[in-house]
């Protein structure tokens, strides 16, 4: 089953964004992400409503960020771009007529609710201020630096 990467995705060119400054169009982030950018829109259309980015129309157009970094969890974005599945596993038949099923259901649903539940608490913990912050400090081990244009394969030196 493949994996839902939309957040990491959406959280990768945030924190591009963060560090430009000037407009990027959906173009240049599709590259980010290596999709189409038919999908950024509809990934930034979501964001935007949460006022978390802004977009301008036309020649020197494109997206900027909103908000503060430090104002924004995880949380938030997962929200602002759909709530996707958190967990790729589930029951086998949501309404069993078996009464073993019932009982695997039972114990299964119990423990992916309290996974689910700790996984979104944790997400509320993490702003995308301490993301970028921890980016800043793996780009300076390495010798790089963010104000480096981004590409699909992270930056440009």
């Amino acid at each position: 089953m493949k994996r839902d990467s939309k957040l990491s995705g959406v959280l990768h060119i945030l924190l591009h964004m963060a560090e430009l400054d000037e407009p990027v169009t959906s173009d240049d982030l599709s590259k980010i992400m290596d999709t189409n950018p038919v999908v950024v829109r509809r990934l930034m259309a979501g964001l935007r409503e949460q006022q978390y980015v802004r977009s301008v129309k036309g020649h020197g157009g494109g997206w900027t960020l909103a908000c503060e970094l430090a104002d924004v969890t995880l949380l938030d974005i997962y929200e602002a771009v759909g709530s996707p599945g958190l967990l790729a596993m589930g029951n086998r038949t949501e309404a069993p007529g078996c009464l073993v099923e019932q009982s695997v259901n039972a114990a299964l649903g119990k423990t992916f609710d309290e996974a689910e539940q700790l996984l979104l608490r944790q997400l509320g913990e993490v702003t995308l201020a301490s993301l970028s912050a921890d980016c800043h400090q793996r780009l300076k081990a390495k010798g790089i630096s963010l104000q480096a244009k981004p590409n699909r394969h992270g930056l440009q030196s």
